[in-house]
């Protein structure tokens, strides 16, 4: 029976977490489109079934019927290769993300280390992917992704180290069981939650943060030349970083599926813990979804400015700050 359960149990996971995963990025869309509607004053989707729940549906018939079509000048076997490398990467990082006690594919002691891998190499997607299109507003918004994403992907990493050097560790279930003992680190690493997020948006390239892809100038960017599945996957792809960044943020600063139990043991707690999860990660999601409805577009000088004159420096003083009490208090 142990046997049976030890086997059966990582299957589970893995399945539960790529079906939750790949439909959340179509349910996120109809969820993004009505709370745009709410705050801007205005009809979301409410033809397509009832509330328009039938629209992602629709979106993804759409985007299958449509003519898959590739330039004639553009780098084929790369350009069809770019759009897979971003959901692949999403996917790979959702391996260590633990979403319940002992809940999670891939336990790694390195676990935040591999995720700030994989995030660095979706940058690989955006930038082949514009410049395989053979389109100079493609190639000019691959360019701007990659700068973007390498210059706030510096700090985004110093920004987490003053949660690994209190936790003592890169295992994200390692830095729960911290957090459970003592108190959420959204309190002592307050200067490090607020750079992971702004790091987190520039990271998933949205609003106000999308110049990858402004519409006003580069037309749609890096995937100017992508059309049906393709585009999807990129598209797919914004969502679904999305949702691992605000996961991340639920983990290292919330508590992850820490909350109150109400007495509960067993798998019942363990189910409410994933609730709890769950609504933290859908809460920053909303926040998310409130930027872009919001906030205007900065200059691309002015973003780049931003991170390496104010963000880098923030990061550096809050890791030296962590350093220095961390060992006072050790010593």
């Amino acid at each position: 029976m142990n046997t049976f359960h030890e086997i059966i149990t990582p299957i589970l996971t893995v399945f539960g977490v790529l079906f939750v995963v790949l439909n959340l990025a179509a349910v996120l869309v109809w969820v993004e489109r009505r709370l745009l509607a709410v705050w801007q004053d205005r009809y979301g989707p409410n033809r397509v079934g009832p509330f328009g729940l039938f629209q992602p549906l629709a979106d993804t018939l759409k985007l299958l019927w449509k003519e898959d079509w590739i330039p004639p000048f553009a780098d084929k076997p790369i350009f069809v290769l770019a759009p897979a490398i971003v959901m692949t990467t999403v996917l790979f990082s959702f391996a260590v993300i633990p979403v319940g006690e002992k809940i999670v594919i891939a336990d790694l002691n390195v676990g935040l280390l591999y995720i700030l891998a994989m995030s660095s190499m979706g940058v690989y997607s955006v930038v082949l992917g514009g410049w395989a299109s053979d389109n100079k507003y493609s190639l000019l918004g691959g360019l701007r992704a990659s700068a973007q994403m390498i210059s706030y992907e510096v700090f985004m990493g110093l920004s987490l180290m003053g949660v690994v050097f209190v936790a003592g560790s890169f295992r994200l279930s390692d830095i729960i069981a911290w957090q459970n003992g003592h108190v959420w680190f959204v309190v002592p690493q307050f200067l490090g939650f607020v750079l992971f997020v702004i790091a987190g948006i520039a990271e998933s390239r949205r609003l106000p943060f999308d110049l990858p892809e402004s519409e006003s100038e580069l037309v749609a960017g890096f995937h100017s030349e992508y059309s049906g599945m393709k585009f999807g996957m990129f598209f797919a792809g914004e969502y679904m970083g999305v949702t691992l960044v605000s996961a991340l943020i639920a983990v290292l600063f919330f508590g992850g599926w820490l909350g109150p139990v109400f007495g509960l043991t067993g798998w019942r707690a363990t189910a409410l813990g994933i609730v709890w999860l769950l609504m933290k990660t859908f809460f920053f999601i909303g926040f998310f979804i409130l930027l872009r409805a919001s906030l205007p577009r900065p200059r691309f000088d002015q973003l780049m400015s931003w991170g390496w004159k104010r963000m880098l420096p923030l990061a550096l003083v809050n890791l030296l700050v962590t350093g220095a009490v961390v060992l006072a208090i050790g010593s």
